[in-house]
């Protein structure tokens, strides 16, 4: 039997990070969390962008924009993105639109380019609930979806490996 599982190894890869600035103290510390990740994985200063949108509703876009932005440029294309943000519940529907338009544009844009793209977008109830999982009592949920994405991006070049022998 084969088992293939991808590893959070940063030598060499370009990830891009795009991270909505609404709740900008919550998605500030997922950042950061995402950041430390990757540069603690073995990913270069340089092989990491960071792409501020203003709300969760945004990273779809901005995610596929960056993936055929980079594939048009010299430097190639990025081994994944992480998509960063955090939806609070409010008092309108508002909440459930957002969240979904988020977690079907990443799913979508993950599946139609072939680069991995993560959902760190943190959907909760409170803010406390949000911080909690931005660097608090959860852990930081940035600093594990980056890591996942090097994981995926790994598991990605095992797959295309394998497809070539």
């Amino acid at each position: 039997m084969d088992v293939l599982e991808g590893q959070p190894l940063g030598a060499g890869r370009r990830i891009a990070v795009c991270v909505s600035r609404f709740n900008g103290e919550v998605t500030d510390r997922l950042l950061d969390g995402a950041v430390t990740a990757l540069r603690g994985a073995g990913v270069a200063e340089s092989g990491i962008v960071v792409i501020h949108v203003p709300g969760a509703f945004e990273l779809p876009w901005a995610a596929v924009a960056a993936i055929r932005a980079e594939e048009r440029s010299k430097a190639g294309t990025f081994h994944a993105v992480v998509a960063l943000g955090a939806v609070i519940r409010g008092e309108t529907d508002h909440y459930d639109y957002v969240c979904e338009a988020a977690r079907e544009g990443v799913l979508r844009i993950g599946i139609e380019t072939g680069v991995p793209v993560l959902f760190g977008v943190l959907t909760c109830d409170t803010e406390e609930q949000a911080m909690d999982r931005a660097g608090g009592a959860h852990g930081n949920k940035g600093a594990d979806v980056a890591l996942d994405a090097l994981r995926m991006a790994d598991l990605a070049d095992r797959l295309r490996a394998r497809a070539r022998s």
